[in-house]
Protein backbone atom coordinates (compact mmCIF):
# COMPACT_ATOMS: atom_id res chain seq x y z
CA UNK A 1 0.00 0.00 0.00
CA UNK A 2 2.82 2.38 0.96
CA UNK A 3 4.64 1.68 -2.33
CA UNK A 4 1.51 2.59 -4.28
CA UNK A 5 1.41 5.98 -2.54
CA UNK A 6 5.14 6.86 -2.60
CA UNK A 7 5.60 6.32 -6.35
CA UNK A 8 2.81 8.63 -7.53
CA UNK A 9 3.70 11.16 -4.80
CA UNK A 10 7.30 11.40 -5.96
CA UNK A 11 6.13 11.76 -9.54
CA UNK A 12 3.77 14.61 -8.58
CA UNK A 13 6.59 16.39 -6.72
CA UNK A 14 8.84 15.96 -9.76
CA UNK A 15 6.09 17.25 -12.07
CA UNK A 16 5.52 20.27 -9.83
CA UNK A 17 9.24 21.14 -9.95
CA UNK A 18 9.27 20.83 -13.73
CA UNK A 19 6.15 22.96 -14.18
CA UNK A 20 6.81 25.63 -11.54
CA UNK A 21 10.55 26.30 -11.96
CA UNK A 22 11.74 27.37 -15.39
CA UNK A 23 15.45 26.90 -14.57
CA UNK A 24 14.92 23.41 -13.16
CA UNK A 25 12.81 22.57 -16.23
CA UNK A 26 15.64 23.64 -18.52
CA UNK A 27 18.23 21.57 -16.63
CA UNK A 28 16.00 18.48 -16.49
CA UNK A 29 15.18 18.86 -20.19
CA UNK A 30 18.91 19.01 -20.88
CA UNK A 31 19.44 15.78 -18.94
CA UNK A 32 16.57 14.09 -20.81
CA UNK A 33 17.91 15.22 -24.20
CA UNK A 34 21.43 14.07 -23.23
CA UNK A 35 20.10 10.60 -22.31
CA UNK A 36 18.19 10.37 -25.61
CA UNK A 37 21.45 11.18 -27.36
CA UNK A 38 23.27 8.39 -25.51
CA UNK A 39 20.53 5.94 -26.53
CA UNK A 40 20.80 6.93 -30.20
CA UNK A 41 24.61 6.64 -30.02
CA UNK A 42 24.34 3.07 -28.71
CA UNK A 43 21.86 1.95 -31.35
CA UNK A 44 23.78 3.75 -34.08
CA UNK A 45 27.08 2.10 -33.33
CA UNK A 46 25.40 -1.33 -33.33
CA UNK A 47 24.36 -0.75 -36.95
CA UNK A 48 27.21 1.49 -38.14
CA UNK A 49 30.04 -0.73 -36.94
CA UNK A 50 28.68 -3.66 -38.95
CA UNK A 51 30.16 -6.04 -36.39
CA UNK A 52 33.55 -4.26 -36.35
CA UNK A 53 33.22 -3.36 -32.67
CA UNK A 54 32.45 -6.98 -31.81
CA UNK A 55 35.41 -8.16 -33.90
CA UNK A 56 37.77 -5.74 -32.14
CA UNK A 57 36.57 -6.80 -28.70
CA UNK A 58 36.95 -10.48 -29.60
CA UNK A 59 40.28 -10.39 -31.47
CA UNK A 60 42.31 -7.81 -29.56
CA UNK A 61 41.84 -9.02 -26.00
CA UNK A 62 44.23 -11.97 -25.86
CA UNK A 63 46.16 -10.53 -22.88
CA UNK A 64 45.05 -8.41 -19.93
CA UNK A 65 46.86 -5.22 -21.08
CA UNK A 66 45.29 -5.61 -24.54
CA UNK A 67 41.86 -6.23 -22.99
CA UNK A 68 42.16 -3.08 -20.85
CA UNK A 69 43.35 -1.02 -23.82
CA UNK A 70 40.62 -2.36 -26.07
CA UNK A 71 37.94 -1.69 -23.43
CA UNK A 72 39.20 1.88 -23.09
CA UNK A 73 39.28 2.58 -26.84
CA UNK A 74 35.91 0.95 -27.53
CA UNK A 75 34.16 2.94 -24.79
CA UNK A 76 35.92 6.16 -25.76
CA UNK A 77 34.71 5.79 -29.34
CA UNK A 78 31.11 4.69 -28.74
CA UNK A 79 30.70 6.76 -25.56
CA UNK A 80 28.73 3.97 -23.93
CA UNK A 81 30.09 1.60 -21.33
CA UNK A 82 26.69 -0.13 -21.21
CA UNK A 83 26.94 -1.09 -24.91
CA UNK A 84 30.45 -2.45 -24.35
CA UNK A 85 29.20 -4.37 -21.29
CA UNK A 86 26.34 -5.93 -23.29
CA UNK A 87 28.77 -7.12 -25.96
CA UNK A 88 31.21 -8.46 -23.35
CA UNK A 89 28.46 -10.39 -21.53
CA UNK A 90 27.21 -11.82 -24.83
CA UNK A 91 30.78 -12.90 -25.72
CA UNK A 92 31.12 -14.54 -22.32
CA UNK A 93 27.81 -16.34 -22.74
CA UNK A 94 28.90 -17.63 -26.15
CA UNK A 95 32.35 -18.51 -24.72
CA UNK A 96 34.10 -16.39 -27.35
CA UNK A 97 36.23 -14.80 -24.63
CA UNK A 98 37.20 -15.85 -21.12
CA UNK A 99 36.29 -14.20 -17.83
CA UNK A 100 39.80 -12.75 -17.45
CA UNK A 101 39.50 -10.96 -20.79
CA UNK A 102 36.00 -9.74 -19.93
CA UNK A 103 37.12 -8.28 -16.60
CA UNK A 104 40.04 -6.56 -18.36
CA UNK A 105 37.67 -4.99 -20.89
CA UNK A 106 35.40 -3.74 -18.08
CA UNK A 107 38.39 -2.18 -16.29
CA UNK A 108 39.45 -0.45 -19.50
CA UNK A 109 35.86 0.64 -20.12
CA UNK A 110 35.89 2.46 -16.77
CA UNK A 111 38.76 4.60 -18.03
CA UNK A 112 36.96 5.03 -21.36
CA UNK A 113 33.95 6.61 -19.64
CA UNK A 114 36.16 9.50 -18.54
CA UNK A 115 36.32 10.72 -22.15
CA UNK A 116 32.75 12.02 -21.72
CA UNK A 117 34.03 14.41 -19.08
CA UNK A 118 36.71 15.63 -21.50
CA UNK A 119 34.12 16.04 -24.27
CA UNK A 120 31.83 18.11 -22.05
CA UNK A 121 34.59 20.20 -20.45
CA UNK A 122 36.22 21.07 -23.78
CA UNK A 123 33.74 21.15 -26.66
CA UNK A 124 30.65 21.43 -24.50
CA UNK A 125 31.75 24.49 -22.57
CA UNK A 126 34.25 26.18 -24.88
CA UNK A 127 32.07 26.60 -27.97
CA UNK A 128 28.38 27.10 -28.70
CA UNK A 129 27.81 23.45 -29.57
CA UNK A 130 24.08 23.94 -30.11
CA UNK A 131 25.03 25.50 -33.49
CA UNK A 132 26.64 22.18 -34.48
CA UNK A 133 23.85 20.07 -33.00
CA UNK A 134 21.18 21.17 -35.46
CA UNK A 135 23.10 20.22 -38.66
CA UNK A 136 23.93 16.85 -37.06
CA UNK A 137 20.27 16.23 -36.35
CA UNK A 138 19.28 17.24 -39.89
CA UNK A 139 21.88 15.00 -41.57
CA UNK A 140 21.22 12.20 -39.10
CA UNK A 141 17.47 12.15 -39.74
CA UNK A 142 18.07 12.30 -43.50
CA UNK A 143 20.35 9.25 -43.33
CA UNK A 144 17.66 7.31 -41.46
CA UNK A 145 15.76 6.96 -44.74
CA UNK A 146 18.59 4.92 -46.27
CA UNK A 147 18.14 1.19 -46.76
CA UNK A 148 21.81 0.63 -45.96
CA UNK A 149 22.30 -0.33 -42.31
CA UNK A 150 25.69 1.38 -42.14
CA UNK A 151 24.19 4.70 -43.27
CA UNK A 152 21.27 4.23 -40.88
CA UNK A 153 23.73 3.57 -38.08
CA UNK A 154 25.83 6.61 -38.94
CA UNK A 155 22.61 8.65 -39.01
CA UNK A 156 21.74 7.44 -35.51
CA UNK A 157 25.25 8.33 -34.31
CA UNK A 158 24.85 11.86 -35.70
CA UNK A 159 21.41 12.19 -34.11
CA UNK A 160 22.90 10.97 -30.82
CA UNK A 161 25.75 13.48 -30.95
CA UNK A 162 23.30 16.23 -31.87
CA UNK A 163 21.09 15.46 -28.88
CA UNK A 164 24.10 15.16 -26.56
CA UNK A 165 25.34 18.59 -27.66
CA UNK A 166 21.85 20.06 -27.25
CA UNK A 167 21.51 18.48 -23.82
CA UNK A 168 24.81 19.94 -22.64
CA UNK A 169 23.78 23.37 -23.92
CA UNK A 170 20.42 23.20 -22.13
CA UNK A 171 22.07 22.14 -18.86
CA UNK A 172 24.64 24.91 -19.17
CA UNK A 173 21.96 27.58 -19.80
CA UNK A 174 19.82 26.21 -16.98
CA UNK A 175 22.60 26.37 -14.39
CA UNK A 176 23.65 29.86 -15.52
CA UNK A 177 20.15 31.30 -15.10
CA UNK A 178 19.56 29.32 -11.91
CA UNK A 179 22.52 31.09 -10.28
CA UNK A 180 20.76 34.43 -10.63
CA UNK A 181 18.03 33.26 -8.24
CA UNK A 182 19.73 30.47 -6.30
CA UNK A 183 23.46 29.99 -5.79
CA UNK A 184 24.03 26.38 -4.81
CA UNK A 185 27.68 27.16 -4.10
CA UNK A 186 26.56 28.87 -0.90
CA UNK A 187 25.73 25.37 0.42
CA UNK A 188 29.24 24.01 -0.20
CA UNK A 189 30.55 21.77 2.58
CA UNK A 190 34.20 21.61 3.54
CA UNK A 191 36.27 18.74 4.97
CA UNK A 192 35.62 15.03 4.85
CA UNK A 193 32.01 15.49 5.99
CA UNK A 194 31.32 17.45 2.80
CA UNK A 195 33.21 14.87 0.75
CA UNK A 196 31.08 12.00 2.04
CA UNK A 197 27.81 13.93 1.61
CA UNK A 198 28.59 14.81 -2.01
CA UNK A 199 29.79 11.28 -2.77
CA UNK A 200 26.35 10.08 -1.66
CA UNK A 201 24.67 12.75 -3.83
CA UNK A 202 26.74 11.70 -6.85
CA UNK A 203 25.93 8.02 -6.34
CA UNK A 204 22.20 8.69 -5.91
CA UNK A 205 22.11 10.90 -9.02
CA UNK A 206 23.74 8.16 -11.09
CA UNK A 207 21.36 5.50 -9.80
CA UNK A 208 18.34 7.69 -10.58
CA UNK A 209 19.56 8.81 -14.02
CA UNK A 210 21.07 5.39 -14.83
CA UNK A 211 24.04 7.00 -16.59
CA UNK A 212 27.36 8.06 -15.09
CA UNK A 213 28.09 10.01 -18.29
CA UNK A 214 24.96 12.12 -17.80
CA UNK A 215 25.85 12.64 -14.13
CA UNK A 216 29.35 13.82 -15.08
CA UNK A 217 27.85 16.19 -17.65
CA UNK A 218 25.63 17.69 -14.93
CA UNK A 219 28.56 18.00 -12.49
CA UNK A 220 30.82 19.67 -15.05
CA UNK A 221 28.21 22.16 -16.26
CA UNK A 222 27.26 22.98 -12.65
CA UNK A 223 30.94 23.47 -11.79
CA UNK A 224 31.61 25.60 -14.88
CA UNK A 225 28.71 27.91 -14.01
CA UNK A 226 29.92 28.23 -10.42
CA UNK A 227 26.98 26.38 -8.88
CA UNK A 228 29.18 23.93 -6.94
CA UNK A 229 32.57 24.14 -5.27
CA UNK A 230 35.58 22.45 -6.93
CA UNK A 231 36.30 19.98 -4.09
CA UNK A 232 32.59 19.12 -3.88
CA UNK A 233 32.62 18.47 -7.64
CA UNK A 234 35.51 16.04 -7.16
CA UNK A 235 33.45 14.23 -4.51
CA UNK A 236 30.43 14.09 -6.82
CA UNK A 237 32.62 12.53 -9.53
CA UNK A 238 33.72 9.81 -7.10
CA UNK A 239 30.07 9.24 -6.18
CA UNK A 240 29.13 8.94 -9.86
CA UNK A 241 31.68 6.16 -10.24
CA UNK A 242 30.27 4.34 -7.23
CA UNK A 243 26.72 4.84 -8.54
CA UNK A 244 27.55 2.99 -11.77
CA UNK A 245 28.16 -0.08 -9.61
CA UNK A 246 24.59 0.03 -8.33
CA UNK A 247 23.15 0.42 -11.84
CA UNK A 248 25.34 -2.45 -13.08
CA UNK A 249 24.21 -4.64 -10.16
CA UNK A 250 20.54 -3.87 -10.83
CA UNK A 251 21.00 -4.71 -14.50
CA UNK A 252 22.78 -7.96 -13.64
CA UNK A 253 19.89 -9.27 -11.53
CA UNK A 254 18.11 -10.42 -14.70
CA UNK A 255 21.33 -11.52 -16.40
CA UNK A 256 22.99 -14.93 -16.48
CA UNK A 257 25.89 -16.01 -14.30
CA UNK A 258 28.41 -14.21 -16.54
CA UNK A 259 26.62 -10.89 -16.23
CA UNK A 260 26.41 -11.30 -12.47
CA UNK A 261 30.11 -12.16 -12.21
CA UNK A 262 31.03 -9.07 -14.24
CA UNK A 263 28.78 -6.96 -12.01
CA UNK A 264 30.65 -8.27 -8.95
CA UNK A 265 33.99 -7.48 -10.63
CA UNK A 266 32.70 -3.97 -11.39
CA UNK A 267 31.55 -3.59 -7.79
CA UNK A 268 34.91 -4.65 -6.38
CA UNK A 269 36.79 -2.40 -8.80
CA UNK A 270 34.65 0.68 -8.02
CA UNK A 271 34.77 0.13 -4.26
CA UNK A 272 38.57 -0.09 -4.31
CA UNK A 273 38.84 2.87 -6.69
CA UNK A 274 36.36 4.91 -4.65
CA UNK A 275 38.15 4.19 -1.35
CA UNK A 276 41.47 5.13 -2.90
CA UNK A 277 40.05 8.38 -4.30
CA UNK A 278 38.42 9.33 -0.98
CA UNK A 279 41.51 8.63 1.13
CA UNK A 280 43.84 10.44 -1.23
CA UNK A 281 41.44 13.07 -2.59
CA UNK A 282 43.60 16.02 -1.56
CA UNK A 283 46.78 14.35 -2.84
CA UNK A 284 45.06 13.61 -6.16
CA UNK A 285 43.88 17.25 -6.26
CA UNK A 286 47.51 18.35 -5.81
CA UNK A 287 48.58 15.94 -8.56
CA UNK A 288 46.02 17.54 -10.88
CA UNK A 289 47.50 20.96 -10.03
CA UNK A 290 50.93 19.65 -11.04
CA UNK A 291 49.82 17.95 -14.27
CA UNK A 292 47.34 20.60 -15.47
CA UNK A 293 49.97 23.14 -16.63
CA UNK A 294 51.84 20.35 -18.45
CA UNK A 295 48.63 19.63 -20.39
CA UNK A 296 48.03 23.34 -21.09
CA UNK A 297 44.97 23.41 -18.82
CA UNK A 298 44.44 26.97 -17.47
CA UNK A 299 44.58 27.42 -13.70
CA UNK A 300 41.01 28.77 -13.63
CA UNK A 301 39.50 25.99 -15.80
CA UNK A 302 37.99 23.84 -13.05
CA UNK A 303 35.91 21.83 -15.54
CA UNK A 304 38.95 20.45 -17.39
CA UNK A 305 40.77 19.91 -14.10
CA UNK A 306 37.78 17.85 -12.91
CA UNK A 307 37.98 15.78 -16.12
CA UNK A 308 41.70 15.22 -15.43
CA UNK A 309 40.95 14.19 -11.83
CA UNK A 310 38.26 11.77 -13.05
CA UNK A 311 40.73 10.16 -15.44
CA UNK A 312 43.58 9.97 -12.91
CA UNK A 313 41.67 8.17 -10.16
CA UNK A 314 40.16 5.68 -12.63
CA UNK A 315 43.60 4.93 -14.06
CA UNK A 316 44.92 4.52 -10.51
CA UNK A 317 42.11 2.07 -9.79
CA UNK A 318 43.09 -0.06 -12.80
CA UNK A 319 46.76 0.04 -11.79
CA UNK A 320 45.90 -1.05 -8.24
CA UNK A 321 43.50 -3.88 -9.14
CA UNK A 322 45.09 -5.33 -12.31
CA UNK A 323 47.95 -7.23 -10.56
CA UNK A 324 45.28 -9.18 -8.66
CA UNK A 325 43.07 -9.91 -11.65
CA UNK A 326 43.96 -13.63 -11.63
CA UNK A 327 42.85 -14.05 -8.01
CA UNK A 328 39.75 -11.96 -8.69
CA UNK A 329 38.73 -14.18 -11.61
CA UNK A 330 39.26 -17.36 -9.58
CA UNK A 331 36.99 -15.90 -6.91
CA UNK A 332 34.35 -14.86 -9.48
CA UNK A 333 34.27 -18.37 -10.94
CA UNK A 334 33.14 -19.72 -7.56
CA UNK A 335 30.04 -17.51 -7.67
CA UNK A 336 26.61 -18.37 -9.12
CA UNK A 337 27.66 -21.95 -9.89
CA UNK A 338 24.17 -23.24 -9.13
CA UNK A 339 23.07 -21.90 -12.52
CA UNK A 340 25.44 -24.36 -14.19
CA UNK A 341 23.64 -27.33 -12.60
CA UNK A 342 20.37 -26.84 -14.45
CA UNK A 343 19.60 -29.71 -16.78
CA UNK A 344 17.71 -29.33 -19.99
CA UNK A 345 18.34 -25.58 -20.18
CA UNK A 346 20.34 -23.50 -22.62
CA UNK A 347 23.95 -22.85 -21.62
CA UNK A 348 24.79 -20.07 -24.08
CA UNK A 349 21.55 -18.30 -24.99
CA UNK A 350 20.74 -15.08 -23.13
CA UNK A 351 18.87 -11.90 -23.95
CA UNK A 352 22.24 -10.09 -24.26
CA UNK A 353 23.42 -12.58 -26.86
CA UNK A 354 20.45 -12.11 -29.19
CA UNK A 355 21.10 -8.45 -30.00
CA UNK A 356 24.67 -8.97 -31.23
CA UNK A 357 24.63 -10.85 -34.58
CA UNK A 358 28.13 -12.34 -34.29
CA UNK A 359 27.58 -13.69 -30.79
CA UNK A 360 24.02 -14.77 -31.54
CA UNK A 361 25.30 -17.01 -34.33
CA UNK A 362 28.18 -18.33 -32.23
CA UNK A 363 25.89 -18.99 -29.24
CA UNK A 364 23.25 -20.73 -31.36
CA UNK A 365 25.91 -22.93 -32.95
CA UNK A 366 27.33 -23.86 -29.52
CA UNK A 367 23.83 -24.50 -28.17
CA UNK A 368 23.06 -26.77 -31.11
CA UNK A 369 26.28 -28.67 -30.37
CA UNK A 370 25.10 -28.85 -26.75
CA UNK A 371 21.80 -30.36 -27.94
CA UNK A 372 23.77 -32.75 -30.17
CA UNK A 373 25.90 -33.94 -27.23
CA UNK A 374 22.95 -34.47 -24.90
CA UNK A 375 20.95 -36.25 -27.62
CA UNK A 376 23.93 -38.38 -28.55
CA UNK A 377 24.20 -39.58 -24.97
CA UNK A 378 20.56 -40.73 -25.10
CA UNK A 379 21.00 -42.37 -28.51
CA UNK A 380 24.13 -44.25 -27.49
CA UNK A 381 22.57 -45.54 -24.26
CA UNK A 382 19.43 -46.60 -26.11
CA UNK A 383 21.69 -48.74 -28.32
CA UNK A 384 23.20 -50.27 -25.13
CA UNK A 385 26.54 -48.56 -25.76
CA UNK A 386 28.77 -46.29 -23.71
CA UNK A 387 30.49 -43.20 -25.13
CA UNK A 388 33.70 -44.00 -23.26
CA UNK A 389 33.86 -47.35 -25.07
CA UNK A 390 32.86 -45.89 -28.45
CA UNK A 391 35.75 -43.41 -28.35
CA UNK A 392 38.26 -45.87 -26.85
CA UNK A 393 41.08 -47.65 -28.68
CA UNK A 394 39.12 -50.91 -28.76
CA UNK A 395 38.02 -52.26 -32.12
CA UNK A 396 34.41 -51.76 -33.21
CA UNK A 397 33.67 -55.48 -32.80
CA UNK A 398 35.12 -55.46 -29.27
CA UNK A 399 32.99 -52.46 -28.30
CA UNK A 400 29.82 -54.18 -29.56
CA UNK A 401 30.72 -57.51 -27.97
CA UNK A 402 31.41 -55.88 -24.58
CA UNK A 403 28.10 -53.96 -24.63
CA UNK A 404 25.50 -56.70 -24.47
CA UNK A 405 23.66 -55.74 -21.31
CA UNK A 406 20.61 -53.46 -21.87
CA UNK A 407 20.94 -49.97 -20.40
CA UNK A 408 17.84 -48.76 -18.61
CA UNK A 409 16.90 -45.46 -20.22
CA UNK A 410 13.48 -44.01 -20.93
CA UNK A 411 13.92 -42.04 -24.14
CA UNK A 412 10.54 -40.34 -23.78
CA UNK A 413 11.42 -39.15 -20.28
CA UNK A 414 14.85 -37.89 -21.38
CA UNK A 415 13.23 -36.04 -24.27
CA UNK A 416 10.62 -34.39 -22.07
CA UNK A 417 12.98 -33.61 -19.17
CA UNK A 418 16.16 -32.53 -20.95
CA UNK A 419 15.84 -32.20 -24.72
CA UNK A 420 12.46 -30.69 -25.48
CA UNK A 421 13.04 -27.48 -23.51
CA UNK A 422 16.53 -27.05 -24.92
CA UNK A 423 15.27 -27.58 -28.47
CA UNK A 424 12.44 -25.08 -27.88
CA UNK A 425 14.90 -22.46 -26.60
CA UNK A 426 17.08 -22.90 -29.70
CA UNK A 427 14.05 -22.34 -31.94
CA UNK A 428 12.85 -19.36 -29.89
CA UNK A 429 16.22 -17.61 -29.66
CA UNK A 430 16.96 -18.38 -33.29
CA UNK A 431 13.72 -16.80 -34.43
CA UNK A 432 14.15 -13.75 -32.20
CA UNK A 433 17.80 -13.27 -33.24
CA UNK A 434 16.82 -13.22 -36.91
CA UNK A 435 15.33 -9.77 -36.37
CA UNK A 436 18.90 -8.44 -35.94
CA UNK A 437 20.44 -10.41 -38.85
CA UNK A 438 21.23 -9.76 -42.48
CA UNK A 439 20.25 -12.33 -45.11
CA UNK A 440 23.44 -14.35 -44.66
CA UNK A 441 22.90 -14.53 -40.91
CA UNK A 442 19.27 -15.53 -41.39
CA UNK A 443 20.33 -18.37 -43.68
CA UNK A 444 22.83 -19.63 -41.10
CA UNK A 445 20.25 -19.54 -38.31
CA UNK A 446 17.80 -21.43 -40.53
CA UNK A 447 20.45 -24.14 -41.08
CA UNK A 448 21.03 -24.42 -37.34
CA UNK A 449 17.31 -24.72 -36.61
CA UNK A 450 16.98 -27.43 -39.26
CA UNK A 451 19.96 -29.24 -37.73
CA UNK A 452 18.40 -29.01 -34.25
CA UNK A 453 15.24 -30.56 -35.68
CA UNK A 454 17.23 -33.41 -37.25
CA UNK A 455 18.96 -34.06 -33.93
CA UNK A 456 15.59 -34.38 -32.20
CA UNK A 457 14.38 -36.65 -35.01
CA UNK A 458 17.38 -38.93 -34.34
CA UNK A 459 16.21 -39.30 -30.75
CA UNK A 460 12.73 -40.25 -31.94
CA UNK A 461 14.22 -42.74 -34.44
CA UNK A 462 16.25 -44.48 -31.73
CA UNK A 463 13.17 -44.69 -29.50
CA UNK A 464 11.60 -47.06 -32.05
CA UNK A 465 14.87 -48.89 -32.57
CA UNK A 466 15.45 -49.45 -28.84
CA UNK A 467 12.28 -51.50 -28.37
CA UNK A 468 13.22 -54.16 -30.91
CA UNK A 469 16.90 -54.12 -29.96
CA UNK A 470 16.14 -55.02 -26.34
CA UNK A 471 13.48 -57.51 -27.35
CA UNK A 472 15.63 -59.44 -29.84
CA UNK A 473 18.76 -59.27 -27.68
CA UNK A 474 17.08 -62.03 -25.60
CA UNK A 475 16.32 -64.13 -28.68
CA UNK A 476 17.77 -67.62 -29.11
CA UNK A 477 18.18 -66.95 -32.83
CA UNK A 478 21.86 -66.11 -33.25
CA UNK A 479 21.25 -64.68 -36.73
CA UNK A 480 18.90 -61.94 -35.57
CA UNK A 481 21.25 -60.98 -32.71
CA UNK A 482 24.13 -60.75 -35.16
CA UNK A 483 22.18 -58.41 -37.46
CA UNK A 484 21.36 -56.05 -34.58
CA UNK A 485 25.01 -56.10 -33.55
CA UNK A 486 25.89 -55.07 -37.09
CA UNK A 487 23.53 -52.09 -36.73
CA UNK A 488 25.22 -51.10 -33.48
CA UNK A 489 28.64 -51.52 -35.09
CA UNK A 490 27.54 -49.23 -37.93
CA UNK A 491 26.55 -46.54 -35.45
CA UNK A 492 29.88 -46.88 -33.58
CA UNK A 493 31.80 -46.54 -36.87
CA UNK A 494 29.92 -43.39 -37.86
CA UNK A 495 30.25 -41.80 -34.42
CA UNK A 496 33.99 -42.44 -34.37
CA UNK A 497 34.44 -40.82 -37.76
CA UNK A 498 32.35 -37.79 -36.78
CA UNK A 499 34.41 -37.40 -33.60
CA UNK A 500 37.58 -37.39 -35.73
CA UNK A 501 36.02 -34.73 -37.92
CA UNK A 502 35.01 -32.71 -34.86
CA UNK A 503 38.54 -32.73 -33.46
CA UNK A 504 40.23 -32.12 -36.84
CA UNK A 505 41.74 -28.63 -37.08
CA UNK A 506 42.96 -28.70 -40.66
CA UNK A 507 41.45 -27.76 -44.00
CA UNK A 508 37.63 -27.77 -43.99
CA UNK A 509 37.62 -29.30 -47.47
CA UNK A 510 39.39 -32.30 -45.92
CA UNK A 511 36.68 -32.45 -43.23
CA UNK A 512 34.03 -32.58 -45.91
CA UNK A 513 35.95 -35.25 -47.82
CA UNK A 514 36.10 -37.46 -44.73
CA UNK A 515 32.37 -37.02 -44.13
CA UNK A 516 31.49 -37.83 -47.74
CA UNK A 517 33.70 -40.94 -47.80
CA UNK A 518 32.04 -42.24 -44.64
CA UNK A 519 28.59 -41.28 -45.94
CA UNK A 520 29.19 -43.31 -49.12
CA UNK A 521 30.46 -46.25 -47.06
CA UNK A 522 27.37 -46.03 -44.86
CA UNK A 523 25.06 -46.11 -47.89
CA UNK A 524 26.80 -49.24 -49.16
CA UNK A 525 26.44 -50.86 -45.75
CA UNK A 526 22.71 -50.14 -45.76
CA UNK A 527 22.34 -51.87 -49.13
CA UNK A 528 24.45 -54.83 -47.97
CA UNK A 529 22.44 -55.26 -44.76
CA UNK A 530 19.14 -55.25 -46.63
CA UNK A 531 20.47 -57.84 -49.09
CA UNK A 532 21.66 -60.02 -46.19
CA UNK A 533 18.22 -59.85 -44.56
CA UNK A 534 16.66 -60.93 -47.86
CA UNK A 535 19.05 -63.90 -47.95
CA UNK A 536 18.19 -64.87 -44.35
CA UNK A 537 14.48 -64.83 -45.23
CA UNK A 538 15.01 -67.01 -48.28
CA UNK A 539 17.09 -69.46 -46.25
CA UNK A 540 14.41 -69.49 -43.50
CA UNK A 541 16.98 -68.47 -40.88
CA UNK A 542 14.67 -65.72 -39.57
CA UNK A 543 10.89 -65.55 -39.61
CA UNK A 544 8.88 -62.87 -41.40
CA UNK A 545 7.99 -61.04 -38.17
CA UNK A 546 11.63 -60.70 -37.16
CA UNK A 547 12.54 -59.73 -40.72
CA UNK A 548 9.99 -56.91 -40.90
CA UNK A 549 11.23 -55.53 -37.55
CA UNK A 550 14.83 -55.78 -38.69
CA UNK A 551 14.17 -54.05 -42.02
CA UNK A 552 12.42 -51.20 -40.22
CA UNK A 553 15.29 -50.90 -37.76
CA UNK A 554 17.85 -50.81 -40.58
CA UNK A 555 15.90 -47.82 -41.89
CA UNK A 556 15.93 -46.15 -38.46
CA UNK A 557 19.66 -46.80 -37.98
CA UNK A 558 20.71 -45.37 -41.31
CA UNK A 559 18.29 -42.48 -40.94
CA UNK A 560 20.20 -41.63 -37.75
CA UNK A 561 23.52 -41.98 -39.61
CA UNK A 562 22.40 -39.65 -42.42
CA UNK A 563 21.24 -37.05 -39.92
CA UNK A 564 24.55 -37.37 -38.07
CA UNK A 565 26.45 -36.64 -41.29
CA UNK A 566 24.19 -33.70 -42.12
CA UNK A 567 24.56 -32.28 -38.59
CA UNK A 568 28.35 -32.66 -38.78
CA UNK A 569 28.49 -30.60 -41.99
CA UNK A 570 26.42 -27.80 -40.46
CA UNK A 571 28.17 -27.74 -37.09
CA UNK A 572 31.81 -28.25 -38.05
CA UNK A 573 32.13 -26.94 -41.61
CA UNK A 574 32.06 -23.13 -41.52
CA UNK A 575 32.93 -22.22 -45.12
CA UNK A 576 29.68 -21.70 -47.07
CA UNK A 577 31.12 -22.72 -50.44
CA UNK A 578 32.45 -26.00 -49.02
CA UNK A 579 29.18 -26.56 -47.15
CA UNK A 580 27.17 -26.12 -50.36
CA UNK A 581 29.39 -28.69 -52.04
CA UNK A 582 28.58 -31.10 -49.21
CA UNK A 583 24.86 -30.46 -49.72
CA UNK A 584 25.21 -31.36 -53.40
CA UNK A 585 26.89 -34.67 -52.56
CA UNK A 586 24.41 -35.35 -49.79
CA UNK A 587 21.43 -34.96 -52.11
CA UNK A 588 22.66 -37.62 -54.50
Amino acid sequence: MLNRIIGPLLFLIFAWIVVSNNDARTIIAGIAIFLIGMHYMEDGFKLFSGGALETVLEKFTRSTPKAIGTGFLATAVVQSSSLVSVIVISFLSAELIGLTQAVGIVFGSNIGTTTTAWLVSTLGLKIKIAHYALPMLIFGVTMQFSRNNSYKGLGSVLIGLGFIFLGIDYMKDGFETLKQGLDLAEYAMQGYAGIFVYIVFGAIATVVIQSSSATMAIIITALATGQIDYINALSLAIGANIGTTVTAALGALASNKNGKRLAVAHLIFNIITGLFAVVFIYQLKDLVDVLAPLLSIPADDDAMRLALFHTIFNVCGVVIVTPFIGKLVRYLETLFREEELWRGRAKYLTSEVMEIPATALAALRKETVHLYDKSLEAIVHAMNLHRSEIYSDSSVDEVVEQSKRPIEIDIDEVYQRELKTLYAEILEYGSMSQAYMDQEGNNEIYELKVTARKIIEMVKDVRELQKNLNYYSKSRNRQIIEQYNRLRAQLVTVLRKIQEVREYEGDEAEILTQIEVQRASSSESEITLNHDVDALIREHKIDSGSASSLINDIGFTFSICKKLFSSAVTLWVKDDAIKELGDEYGDK
